[in-house]
């Protein structure tokens, strides 16, 4: 792998395990699977039955645990730990050919942007959550999922331009995040002084 494939791939692998770590994992597996890329040799072993066939059930497993409200949030708290880590050895692995400060620097980049992407999406989900409605949360959980699969897809199809797509969409998740402490330390501000 070139810099620029490492590097398109750190933060697109990064960003979408933030969002989904399954469904990235299980579309990685089935492109290399069907036939419609190819895998780098750390990344093989992602298109075997049995990780591809783990990878879906935990996808299916997150799928209906995001569409319930609090208990998308719990989910959430716990892969706080599972998803950027994750996200660190998929590259790591993923760039295997390249020489090791270009591994470990893809593994750390791969791994902050995975820890951005998840956070602006658990802080959007509890802030949805107050939303008396379910469809909100729905909406946010399938756009997630088709965004984690699209990247995942664009970080081998298209690398260069997925750097740019992902540096663009962590500037939005830290301004989404910026916006929702504010929100949150005035909505706890309010209420201490009530």
């Amino acid at each position: 792998m070139n810099p620029i494939e490492t590097l398109g791939l750190a933060l697109g692998a990064g960003f979408s395990s933030g969002l989904n770590l399954y469904a990235t994992v299980a579309t990685l597996g089935l492109l290399q699977r069907l036939g419609v890329l190819r895998l780098p040799p750390g990344l093989q072993v992602l298109s075997h039955p049995w990780v591809l066939g783990i990878a879906i059930a935990l996808y299916l497993l997150e799928f209906f645990a995001d569409k319930i409200p609090y208990l998308d949030t719990l989910w959430d708290a716990v892969h706080t730990f599972i998803r950027p880590p994750a996200a660190a050895i998929l590259t790591y692995a993923a760039a295997g050919a390249a020489p090791p400060e270009w591994r470990w620097g893809a593994a750390l980049i791969a791994g902050g942007v995975a820890l951005t992407s998840h956070g602006a999406k658990a802080s959007t989900r509890a802030a949805v959550n107050t939303s008396p409605e379910p469809f909100s949360n729905w909406i946010l959980s399938f756009g997630e999922d088709l965004l984690a699969v699209w990247l995942t897809w664009m970080a081998t199809a298209h690398p260069l331009a997925t750097t740019i797509i992902v540096a663009a969409l962590v500037a939005l998740s830290i301004f989404l995040l910026y916006r929702l402490f504010r929100f949150a330390r005035h909505a706890l501000q309010r209420l201490f002084a009530a």
